[in-house]
């Protein structure tokens, strides 16, 4: 038996730190945290009893080192350790050091990570026990047949190293791209085959075992609404499962940990096809990033339950029954229009309300940085059915605020009320389908944003409350003055709004038929609009050192915009050359074509290289056709954000 628990550490960063530290602060440990320099005054770090610095910023330098972080746990007093998800959490060696240091380790057994590490010995263990998998296929023999065809690595996950190939004639470069992405994400480069699944249900089982031979299946997760094979929606339980298939999965899913001597928290994952076979996917031995929509639904804490068995406490001989049915939503900072290309900056308000359960890693005015994941935030709703939970979580981040940095919470709330989703017409395809028509302007976006500049012209406009009585009457005169007008560029378009003082100290907008103002007090604007009242929440934000437009927030009924207020004069004019390649973000680039070089003559929209940033992979490709005339660019460049990467001179018509 091992010995109480009286402090942990936790060998992660940002919000599933804060969240373990959470219940290990309710269950009376003490907390320590590590933290590389990016992270020195990170949520985490602010939340936790206790700290130590891992020098650097890079993961390979900081979180991936065992060493350090098992030195920085006996130094903190911890005696045990919480890997979390991601960095070393399925890292058997880290596991054993945990151990060797004498530290309890929060997970399972070295012997049952190491069995489920590699995708492609996981498959031949679970083809032993009975678990239903998908045959593989020999990259060197594929014909049309095989198509479509699935390549991933054997040692990834979170999408890393995982492409499709519809294509014969593509399989060579998506070999290349997949083994070169492996082995910068895990160090090892192995890749395998296996048939796509066209519109498969990506359906997970989590698990919870002990030592003494107990195994609970807690029910069934819909992850299907995936990004770059990375999971933006989940729910539990998977919507309309025959009952039939719900308990397969379940089998299946027991008999893969009993297979391995599992303890502890885990996950194993399934791809169900069209026609209702299930096949397995991997063996997740960790806790899942979606691990609270089945501690909602069965009304459980997975963390103190690792804790316990970690402590060699038994669990009871079956779990609770589930009740009600809950949805996850990911908030990342990221524009989904843009091919989910990653944001940074300060995220200066983060606010959601209702009944919703929020788990992050940041708070008001900390900064998102280049070096980890963008995920801001998860976002759960529980409720009696299906579709209170979905319609209470779109309401809540319909209605959430946050400023500062482009996300996709937008999308979230669309996907939310889509039909298909709704229905539960679930599939890993949803957003090959649906995401042009879920990123375009929705109907009546041009007039929201219209009356969002109304709002932030009238709150700029309107004077404290202990300003002079004449500034709080509008400064009405006799003689009728001019329209006072301002211009914000929102979404990229530029609207101007004018506005005339009264004698009862309200302005009224010019040319904004249907609309007046009914009250402006700082930071809330109420307009009538066809007979309608609505109320609209402004944030100012000064621009630094009054360079650049100055970012105002309006949130309201109408949704949610950024705008940013032109000044009087406008900016000189950008004298970025043509065909100038810019840095999208700050990153490393992972990749130059063979052969790129001055001189050559590329096509418009070809790949030229690969620029890698917050866990995502970026293809920079060519504007048009033409000749590369300059290439500032080189494997392993670290480069900032705008940084001059190429320049391509697009060829002259004939």
């Amino acid at each position: 038996m091992t010995p109480p628990l009286t402090s942990v550490l936790v060998a992660n960063r940002g919000e599933i730190a804060v969240r373990i530290f959470r219940t290990a602060r309710a269950l009376g440990l003490a907390t320590a945290a590590v933290h590389s320099d990016a992270d020195t005054d990170a949520l985490h770090v602010r939340r936790a009893d206790a700290a130590v610095r891992l020098p650097g910023t890079a993961p390979a330098d900081t979180y991936l080192r065992a060493d350090l972080i098992v030195e920085a746990a006996l130094a903190a007093g911890a005696d045990a350790v919480h890997p979390g998800y991601g960095f070393l959490s399925e890292n058997a060696d880290f596991a054993r050091a945990v151990r060797d240091a004498g530290l309890t380790w929060i997970g399972p057994p070295p012997e049952a990570i190491e069995a489920m590490a590699s995708k492609t010995r996981a498959k031949e263990l679970m083809r032993t026990a009975g678990v239903p998998l998908l045959d593989p296929v020999d990259p060197a023999e594929v014909t049309t047949a095989d198509l479509p065809l699935l390549l991933k690595a054997a040692a990834g996950g979170g999408g890393r190293g995982m492409r499709v190939v519809r294509d014969l004639d593509r399989l060579k470069d998506e070999l290349e791209a997949a083994r070169a992405e492996a082995r910068s994400a895990f160090g090892d480069d192995e890749v395998f085959a296996e048939p796509y699944i066209e519109r498969g249900r990506h359906v997970e089982v989590q698990i919870l075992a002990d030592a003494h031979g107990t195994v609970w299946a807690l029910g069934t997760r819909d992850c299907s609404l995936q990004r770059r094979h990375q999971k933006v929606i989940e729910e539990a339980p998977a919507p309309g499962l025959p009952e039939s298939l719900r308990e397969r999965l379940h089998q299946a899913a027991v008999a893969a940990a009993r297979a391995v001597s599992y303890e502890g928290a885990g996950t194993v994952e399934f791809l169900v096809a069209a026609d209702g076979r299930p096949y397995f996917l991997e063996m997740n031995t960790r806790l899942q990033v979606e691990h609270p929509v089945t501690e909602a639904v069965f009304g459980l804490d997975l963390v103190a339950l690792q804790l316990r068995v970690a402590e060699g406490t038994a669990l009871p001989p079956v779990p609770p029954e589930p009740t009600g049915h809950a949805v996850e939503a990911r908030l990342y900072a990221e524009d989904p229009a843009r091919e989910w290309r990653p944001q940074t900056g300060v995220l200066h308000t983060l606010a959601v309300p209702g009944a919703v359960r929020v788990d992050t890693g940041f708070e008001d005015g900390d900064a998102v940085g280049v070096h980890y994941d963008p995920m801001l935030a998860k976002v759960v709703a529980h409720a009696p059915t299906r579709a209170e939970a979905v319609r209470t979580l779109a309401h809540a981040l319909a209605g959430a605020r946050i400023h500062g940095l482009t996300t996709n919470r937008d999308l979230l709330v669309r996907s939310l009320r889509h039909p298909d989703f709704t229905a539960g017409r679930l599939d890993t395809g949803f957003y090959d389908r649906h995401l042009a028509g879920l990123t375009e302007p929705e109907p009546g976006a041009e007039r929201a944003a219209s009356l969002a500049a109304l709002a932030a012209a009238l709150s700029d406009a309107a004077p404290p409350p202990d300003a002079p009585l004449a500034a709080r009457l509008g400064g009405w005169r006799n003689l009728r003055s001019q329209p006072q007008a301002r211009r914000y560029v929102v979404s990229g378009a530029e609207y101007q709004v004018g506005y005339n003082p009264t004698r009862g100290g309200l302005p009224q907008p010019v040319d904004q038929p249907g609309v007046s103002v009914l009250a402006v007090e700082p930071g809330l604007v109420t307009l009538e609009v066809d007979g309608v009242r609505r109320v609209f929440h402004v944030k100012h934000k000064s621009n630094k050192g009054g360079v650049g437009p100055a970012e105002v927030y309006v949130d309201g009924p109408l949704g949610a915009h950024t705008l940013n207020r032109l000044p009087r004069f406008a900016d000189p004019e950008d004298r970025t050359a043509p065909g100038s390649l810019l840095a999208p973000m700050p990153g490393t680039v992972v990749r130059v074509a063979e052969g790129l070089a001055p001189g050559c003559a590329v096509t418009a929209g070809q790949p030229l290289l690969w620029l890698e940033a917050m866990k995502m992979e970026h293809r920079i490709v060519a504007p048009a056709s033409g000749t590369l005339t300059a290439l500032h660019a080189a494997t392993g460049h670290q480069v900032e954000f705008g940084a001059l990467l190429a320049v391509v001179q697009e060829e002259t018509p004939a």
